[in-house]
């Protein structure tokens, strides 16, 4: 187990911080992006977004809170929660991705043996949950503050306007699951919630116009698996479609030997691909960080299949276990800086609850 090299302490404002639920966002974070000095965070039970400023030199406070219902055209609403799993930066746009899978109901102790049974049964599928999507990102070039606009013109080329837009069809029928639902790796467990082992979206980051998703489960014989998509603007405005190949397919899938581990997030640094991994199913277990060496060079010459060998393991992230088991789980990785990565928990555990409405994050040295 890697030392962390520092901890940054992240201030939320208690005023718009719990879920209908009464869930505090810092209990459910899911990914986590910086641009500058804001970090960009989102809890998965939640439409929102949350932003926190830069306010010292290990704490992040100042919080802003993004209605997404504001930006992009949501089937649900704000009925159910998106399951953001994935944020990216790139061309003017800030990008997000929900889970894709289906949920699987919870037992309750308090109901009878026959009624938890029944629960456990019980599979439903969320609308909102099917997102993939950008809005424009924008930065004052006066304050450096970063924010999210519907549409708004780009700073960078005026003759341009950037427009928030996200992937064409509703919920479970958007064009992605169109895509793979013949997909021979993938076909069978797309009736099967995420937490089972089943289709689970749980990174996404981009660079040159190729989006890279990776996928929690399904985990096939030890390799998980990354999508790389492009997506292009569709006929209707506020919507994309997804840009066909040269050879005509409307995906490609590279496969990566993590022993076993599902993707939990991506961040692409330079040419290689870094990668937070964990179990697929709901248990305590090995979460760590491997680096893809001149992933983005290597994914140019078409699908990869990435050994055991070809992957670097960086480090071991911590978790829960024992008396804090279902705690601290590692689910968002940042590029914090040129020299560390940022690691985000969700249900973390009360040592990590440094101050009322505050959590701890974890930064690691990247090796040389």
């Amino acid at each position: 187990m890697k030392e962390t090299s520092a901890t940054v302490h992240l201030h939320f404002d208690s005023t718009h911080s719990f879920t209908a639920t009464g869930k505090h966002v810092r209990d459910g974070l899911s990914t986590v992006l910086r641009t500058g000095d804001y970090l960009w965070l989102s809890c998965d039970e939640q439409t929102t977004l949350e932003r926190l400023k830069k306010t010292g030199e290990n704490t992040f406070g100042e919080h802003v809170h993004f209605d997404l219902t504001q930006y992009l055209d949501l089937p649900d609403g704000t009925n159910s929660e998106i399951d953001i799993e994935g944020m990216g930066a790139s061309g003017g746009y800030l990008w997000l991705v929900g889970s894709h899978s289906l949920k699987r109901k919870k037992p309750r102790k308090e109901e009878s043996v026959q009624k938890q049974m029944k629960r456990l049964a019980k599979v439903q599928s969320e609308a909102n949950r099917y997102l993939l999507a950008r809005i424009p990102l924008v930065q004052d070039v006066t304050t450096g503050e970063y924010t999210l606009c519907k549409e708004c013109t780009d700073l960078k080329d005026p003759s341009k306007t950037l427009r928030a837009a996200q992937l064409i069809g509703a919920g479970a029928e958007n064009q992605l699951m169109q895509a793979i639902q013949d997909d021979p790796h993938l076909k069978d467990f797309l009736p099967i919630p995420g937490k089972d082992n089943g289709f689970d979206i749980e990174g996404l980051d981009i660079q040159d116009h190729r989006i890279f998703v990776g996928l929690r489960g399904p985990v096939l014989r030890g390799w998980a698996m990354v999508l790389e998509l492009q997506l292009e603007d569709a006929g209707e405005e506020g919507y994309l479609q997804l840009k066909a190949n040269a050879d005509g397919t409307l995906y490609k899938k590279h496969f990566l030997h993590l022993v076993g581990k599902g993707i939990r997030e991506l961040r692409i640094k330079n040419e290689d691909l870094y990668i937070l991994a964990g179990p697929t199913m709901d248990l305590d277990g090995t979460i760590a960080v491997y680096r893809w060496p001149k992933a983005m060079a290597q994914t140019l010459e078409g699908e990869q299949m990435v050994h055991r060998k070809e992957l670097e393991h960086l480090f071991d992230v911590p978790h829960g276990s024992g008396p804090t088991s279902g705690q601290d789980k590692a689910e968002g990785l940042g590029i914090y800086d040129d020299e560390h990565l940022l690691v985000v928990y969700d249900s973390p555990t009360h040592a990590r609850k440094v101050e009322e409405d505050a959590v701890a994050a974890d930064v690691y040295r990247l090796p040389s």
